[in-house]
């Protein structure tokens, strides 16, 4: 199977260093040998930024509005055309100060529907001494933003501490650990961070198993979980919990149509939505589900062109992992089950 494309977003207010972390990426990437592109979105109607960006990386502009609002639509298919043109190895997505990261990450997960596309995390920047005065007066829908964007990070990066006294410093670490307990903090000056330091701190979001060629699906060695200090000391660790706002899993075969829809009952409260495309071994046909505010929707559908079977789970603090391993057991069950009755859905 062809591996899904890897999807960062960058997220932080104006002026808090986006755009100088978004050129030590692609840097980093080029150096690799690898072919970025990116996605810029501007309030106006000049992407200023994207002047900043070399000419050979492919980028596609997003103007006039804010990804979150009045062209959040577009983003999936400005995302899609873009992957489709250029073929890049790693996107990345540069929001406006002014969007809601869940909003964006709705959006993006919408391009996995019917591209190999996954979400690899949240990069939140932070301007240190712009924090700790938002934090002071906490209120405007300025404060409340900046709560969510970091709120909603896989990693915080807490910028331009240099501005900052060493008291303040520790009082806005304090802030971001209030607001968000499990995204990794990267104290910066200018965003000069360890490319590779910085994305090996997103984890929580993986595609689905790796297939060996006997067909099985075999679950990756599951990675060391971060033991918080407080926590050890209480006798407690979030074991079981990925700070992740997206899991996306591209399915190697069919799976029973009832055991499907057990599955989706059973999402945990953190899971906020769901969606995707999946084929049943017992009914004809494809079909697209929804699941949000604890509901889901099943319709069966006929894509046009190659369209992968797909689910995008969306929220907070849930345990990827496990639903990663149920369903796989949900593929692997089948392949020991005997021709199924077909059922009409």
């Amino acid at each position: 199977m062809e591996q899904a494309l890897p999807v960062y977003i960058l997220s932080g207010f104006l002026g808090s260093g986006k755009t100088t972390l978004l050129q030590r990426l692609l840097d980093h990437w080029k150096a690799q040998g690898l072919k970025p592109a990116v996605v810029m979105n501007e309030l106006g109607e000049v992407n200023l930024d994207g002047l900043l960006v070399e000419q050979s990386v492919p980028m596609a502009e997003m103007l006039g509005g804010c990804i979150c609002c009045s062209i959040r639509g577009d983003l999936s298919t400005e995302l899609a055309t873009l992957i489709k043109k250029e073929s890049p190895d790693v996107v990345v997505i540069e929001a406006t100060g002014a969007a809601n990261p869940l909003e964006i990450v709705d959006a993006v997960t919408e391009t996995s529907l019917y591209q190999q596309v996954e979400l690899k995390g949240l990069i939140t920047v932070v301007d240190a001494a712009h924090l700790n005065e938002l934090y002071r007066s906490q209120q405007g829908a300025t404060y409340r933003l900046m709560q969510e964007q970091i709120r909603c990070a896989s990693v915080l990066i807490l910028n331009k501490t240099d501005r900052v006294t060493v008291e303040e410093k520790e009082e806005t670490a304090l802030i971001l650990r209030k607001w968000n307990a499990y995204a990794e903090i990267l104290p910066a000056v200018r965003c000069a961070l360890e490319p590779d330091e910085l994305l090996d701190s997103i984890g929580g979001v993986h595609t689905e198993g790796r297939f060996e060629d006997d067909g099985e699906p075999q679950l990756a060695e599951e990675p060391a979980v971060p033991v918080d200090k407080d926590d050890a000391a209480e006798g407690t660790v979030h074991a079981s919990h990925d700070h992740v706002m997206a899991y996306t899993h591209y399915f190697k075969r069919p799976v029973n149509s009832e055991e499907f829809e057990q599955f989706v009952k059973e999402l945990p409260r953190d899971v906020f939505r769901a969606k995707g495309i999946v084929t049943f071994s017992d009914t004809s046909g494809r079909f697209l589900f929804q699941y949000a505010y604890r509901e889901a929707d099943f319709m069966k559908i006929t894509p046009q062109g190659e369209v992968p079977d797909v689910a995008v789970f969306i929220g907070e603090h849930f345990a990827s992992r496990e639903l990663r391993t149920r369903l796989l057991q949900l593929e692997k069950r089948l392949l020991a089950r005997p021709a199924a009755v077909k059922r009409s859905l």
